[in-house]
């Protein structure tokens, strides 16, 4: 059985790798301790899937003379590490062990702590790999003994390098001629959203589902059509672990977006997580969004919001994305304010720190006072008795009595309020 393609065509040399060029362009990080270390570090590569995280291991393993052993943190136990460590003692393992250990995530402490103990000596080299963020994911102990080189998503212009790569390297095995236009090549690097692997597995889908032709001249050719390559890449891109960085990423650009006032921004993260499915997530946002980066500036906009989230998920998708886009363009397009938003945060900090204090005698509920209260009587001033149904009274209590949590927003609401509010204190 075949290797997948993108394992047969793995590249050779550094410059052959597509991305990544903050890491691996000359007199970059990574490059200079590939190319100059002797003894190399313990790395993790993290990222996401098809970035070119396990083609940098791979070639640094067979540029390194250690004995390369490989494990995935999904199916790898305590005793596979042992085993590994066994190999310390045979003439194989003499040079030391270079340990490659795809999706560390799924280590738990203990796998990690077994590991430790041999990194500390040095007779065991880790290049681990993950698409988590390491820095929660990855026990500190591992951490301080690792150096951390963060994979970015690859641009469609590279992935095109890696695409061409591909059909030629097919062209070659399958000694036919490989026939596919600008436009083909263009889709697939586009469509796979920045993961390489899924770009040259869709080569691969495409050549092995296009029947051989020959032409006038017996030649022996297959013709890749920009239809077959939309069969095997549609939607490749939408796809992601809606527990995993990725998903929270995506939701922070969502409302970094509309608090931003963007709109093209707002509609382009919509649909990135609708066509994900992620439904809910985009309502819960787009509601807490309204009432944190919206606010006062236009209140009219919350009621207006939980309307079409309530039609969105009334309706599912793919209607639902109708009057979504409604409430992102209007959110996007709103005054903004977080006024209310800093003067809750503000309250709740106070309230945590432990300045709570006693309600005024005023404001309780109660009608009775007892033996011990010289002063008997509640003493509240109803406002709606007053003119402008209001009357000076302290509300907070004694040790708050002169805190200020809300600020009034530079907006014309806000801006309305506050002159209202000044005439009337004039005015008493």
């Amino acid at each position: 059985m075949k290797e997948p393609l993108a394992q047969r065509i793995r590249p050779n040399t550094l410059d052959d790798i597509v991305g990544q060029k903050h890491l691996l362009d000359k007199g970059r990080p990574l490059r200079n301790i590939i190319e100059h270390c002797e003894d190399m570090p313990n790395m993790i590569f993290y990222g996401s899937s098809g970035v070119g995280k396990s083609t940098v291991a791979t070639y640094i393993a067979n540029k390194t003379k250690k004995l390369l052993r490989k494990l995935n943190g999904t199916t790898a136990s305590i005793s596979d590490i042992k085993d590994i460590v066994s190999e310390l003692d045979t003439f194989s393992g003499m040079n030391g062990i270079l340990l490659y250990l795809d999706e560390i995530q799924y280590f738990n402490k203990k796998q990690q702590q077994t590991l430790l103990e041999f990194l500390e000596n040095g007779s065991i080299t880790l290049i681990a790999s993950t698409t988590e963020n390491p820095y929660f994911y990855v026990y500190n102990a591992i951490l301080s003994r690792c150096t951390v080189f963060e994979f970015k998503s690859v641009e469609s212009t590279e992935i095109e390098k890696a695409v061409r790569r591909a059909f030629y390297f097919l062209s070659n095995e399958l000694h036919e001629k490989i026939m596919v236009d600008d436009n083909t090549i263009h889709y697939i690097a586009t469509a796979c959203g920045g993961d390489v692997r899924k770009a040259i597995n869709s080569v691969e889908l495409c050549v092995a589902t296009t029947f051989s032709e020959k032409n006038t001249d017996g030649n022996v050719y297959r013709k890749i059509t920009l239809e077959s390559a939309k069969n095997f890449t549609q939607k490749s891109s939408m796809k992601y672990d809606k527990n995993g960085d990725e998903h929270y990423d995506l939701l922070s650009a969502f409302q970094k977006s509309m608090r931003g006032s963007d709109p093209d921004a707002g509609i382009y993260y919509l649909g990135r997580l609708l066509l994900a499915g992620d439904l809910l997530s985009v309502c819960r946002r787009l509601m807490v969004c309204a009432c944190e980066d919206v606010g006062l500036a236009y209140p009219q906009i919350i009621p207006i919001v939980k309307s079409c989230v309530d039609i969105a998920l009334q309706t599912g998708l793919p209607e639902a994305r109708i009057p979504l886009a409604d409430a992102v363009l209007l959110v996007c397009n709103a005054p903004k304010s977080n006024s209310a938003y800093n003067a809750i945060n503000k309250a709740m900090q106070d309230i945590e720190s432990g300045l709570t204090g006693s309600i005024p005698r005023q404001l309780q509920n109660k009608h009775f006072d007892g033996d011990e209260v010289e002063n008997k009587g509640q003493f509240y001033l109803y406002p709606h008795d007053f003119e402008h149904h209001y009357v000076r009274q302290q509300y907070l209590p004694d040790n708050l009595k002169n805190r200020k949590y809300y600020e009034f927003g530079n907006n014309k609401n806000e801006q309305a309020f506050r002159q209202y509010w000044q005439k009337i204190m004039c005015d008493i």
